[in-house]
């Protein structure tokens, strides 16, 4: 049990695919305008990188594997991430409009946001198994969530403050973004992986 606490633990806050791999920067910045937009992407991207590392742990365990065939699992594990997407589409569609609205363009930027599909390709490299996947993908998804959350949270404070102009926009949110990861790097020394 402490192995799995380690291991969601760790890809929270000591590797945050966001700020310390640099995986799914563009949903990062382009989502993280309004705090309650940005945690809509971040429950999507649980879900999606939860069941997608099921997903892809299991397609290549038991197909790509045992054929021999795991040269294809990069292209394998896209097409699992759009079908998800896509699914995930449909349902906010049907359950929520106004959600659907809302995300606009960056739900469908899910399928190509390489922090769920480096999060199933971490899960083959370090030979996790079932259990350890389900943990590594939602610990996954719940670092992705906190870190544009925390972006958001502060883009929207910064709307009431007096940024120079030419600092308004991405270069303000760039420079945040670097003093988040500056910060998330000060949590490499309390695990070590």
């Amino acid at each position: 049990m402490e192995h799995l606490f380690i291991i969601f633990f760790g890809v929270v806050i000591v590797n945050n695919v966001v700020l310390t791999k640099f995986l799914g920067l563009c949903p990062f910045f382009g989502v993280s305008r309004e705090l309650r937009s940005a945690f809509s992407m971040g429950l999507a991207v649980i879900f999606v990188m939860t069941i997608a590392s099921i997903v892809t742990w299991t397609v290549n365990r038991y197909l790509l594997v045992p054929f021999q065939m795991e040269f294809l699992k990069t292209i394998v594990f896209i097409l699992v991430i759009a079908t998800l997407v896509q699914f995930v589409e449909l349902v906010i569609a049907r359950v929520s409009p106004v959600l659907q609205r809302v995300l606009g363009i960056y739900l469908p930027l899910i399928t190509t946001n390489c922090a769920v599909l480096g999060v199933c390709l971490i899960n083959i490299k370090e030979d996790f198994n079932l259990i350890e996947t389900i943990v590594y993908g939602f610990g996954g998804g719940v670092g992705f969530m906190l870190a544009i959350c925390i972006m958001a949270g502060i883009r929207e404070r910064l709307s009431l403050a007096r940024v120079p102009a030419a600092m308004q926009g991405f270069p303000i949110s760039f420079i945040i973004g670097c003093l988040m990861a500056l910060s998330f790097f000060g949590f490499q020394g309390f695990f070590s992986h």
